[in-house]
């Protein structure tokens, strides 16, 4: 008898794990709670495969001998609940996928700068001739690709909640960017909890495999000391030592690879602001790990346009910018996009609070923000942290609204920031859909 494999969620994690499962030979079943989209109802039916949504046949699942989960499905879910305590395995559809990928991997994980890392790999591969594919939190399914493609290469985006149901599963490259508070709604409010997922990545490396790190997160530091890793480790870090592979000097970023240094003005790299010159180091130390020549690292770097939503400029009215940054969903990388901002900023901040603190932005803002506008269903935690610092604010719950009072309270010269640092789901479907609006919003000025 086949083995029974059953899928929890129906997205684009859930459809290509049902996918790989089915083309494996397994007893394929897939359950929403939600609603399945119509594209993926046609891929499972494409392929055959059984599946049901707005419901779980609970027996049915319970059944299963084991289960691919959707990242989307915290643990406490109840059926999850049910599962583990009859010791089902419950897994992720990377660590499903990976049983069966021949390809080397490049996976990617940090609070933040993860999907401009991945994506700037990913180009600069491209770029050198290679035949890589694109997985995990952008790009399509790992297990599909893996079903229906044959790629040498694999650049792969992880989440703290990809990373949670990895248990066998091993990186050839692994990347960890920063950890900083985030998703702590789903830890059980411990930053201990989130950290410990995120340093998963580094679970089963051996001395043949790589760890690039930023070298100057304490916190990174501090969880390194805890385990024995055999892999090379290449770290990056503002500042020139003996210990780092990449570094900045004389405002240049310097790169150690097998084929000597390669350096490049900061001025020469298209995307900007601190946070991308950690991004740029990671992704070009990616890339020399893999034996990428210099110049074709440097020229990717040169022509990368960046990633939708994450700091994209939009347009300029009546000489303010609008900046969409709607893929800030936590504190620090709102930080980040602060930082790098050189004229006074109206901001629009607010979404689906996941338990973060706004001090680590405090600063900033009485800095650099001219005026705030606080978008979401429930304002009330926005209002009572910055609303007595001094700064006009405003209170919407629109997206419209929100940028005809950002229009209405801007100066000439000054920055529009979209960078809530909330998650979106409290009016949106999701970060994409917010920053749609947005710039469809700003372009209807």
């Amino acid at each position: 008898m086949n083995k029974k494999i059953v899928i929890l969620g129906g997205g684009e994690s859930g459809a290509g794990a049902a996918v790989l499962a089915k083309v494996k030979g397994f007893d394929v079943f897939l359950s929403d709670k939600g609603h399945i989209q119509d594209r993926y109802k046609a891929q499972l039916d494409s392929y055959g495969i059984e599946w049901e949504e707005g419901m779980h046949s609970e027996q049915r699942i319970l059944e299963a001998d084991e289960v691919i989960k959707s990242p989307g499905i915290p643990t406490h879910a109840p059926i999850i609940q049910k599962l583990m305590a009859l010791g089902t395995p419950v897994i992720s559809e990377i660590e499903f996928a990976g049983r069966y990928n021949t390809a080397k991997t490049v996976c990617i994980t940090g609070s933040n700068g993860k999907t401009t890392t991945t994506m700037l790999t990913y180009h600069i591969l491209q770029k050198a001739g290679c035949n890589v594919g694109l997985a995990g939190n952008v790009g399509k399914s790992f297990a599909l690709q893996v079903a229906t493609q044959h790629f040498d290469y694999y650049v792969i985006e992880l989440s703290s909640f990809q990373l949670d149901n990895m248990y066998d599963f091993k990186a050839d490259i692994a990347v960890l960017l920063n950890i900083t508070p985030d998703h702590l709604d789903r830890y059980e409010h411990k930053f201990q909890n989130y950290i410990d997922a995120k340093m998963r990545i580094t679970q089963n490396l051996t001395k043949d495999d790589i760890i690039i790190y930023w070298n100057d997160d304490e916190i990174i530091q501090k969880e390194l000391s805890k385990y024995t890793i055999s892999a090379q480790k290449k770290p990056f870090s503002l500042k020139k030592s003996n210990q780092v592979s990449a570094y900045v000097e004389n405002d240049s970023l310097q790169v150690v690879t097998r084929f000597g240094t390669l350096s490049l003005p900061l001025s020469d790299l298209p995307i900007k602001g601190t946070h991308n010159v950690y991004n740029s180091m990671a992704a070009a130390l990616s890339a020399s790990s893999l034996l990428i020549k210099n110049e074709q690292i440097r020229e990717a770097l040169m022509d990368f346009e960046g990633v939708e939503h994450r700091l994209e400029k939009v347009a300029y009215v009546k000489n303010v910018l609008y900046v969409n940054d709607s893929k800030a969903t936590n504190v620090n990388s709102c930080w980040y996009a602060l930082e790098s901002m050189t004229t006074p900023v109206v901001l629009i901040l607010g979404g689906t609070d996941k338990g973060n603190d706004y001090n680590e932005i405090k600063e900033l803002v009485r800095r650099k923000v001219r005026a705030l506008v606080f978008m979401g269903a429930d304002n009330h935690k926005l209002i009572g942290f910055f609303g007595n610092m001094g700064i006009p604010y405003v209170s919407v719950d629109s997206m419209d609204a929100a940028v005809q009072s950002c229009y209405e309270m801007a100066q000439k010269g000054d920055t529009v920031l979209l960078s809530p640092r909330c998650a979106s789901f409290d009016l949106f479907k999701n970060y994409e859909h917010r920053g749609e609006l947005f710039k469809e919003c700003v372009r209807n000025l």
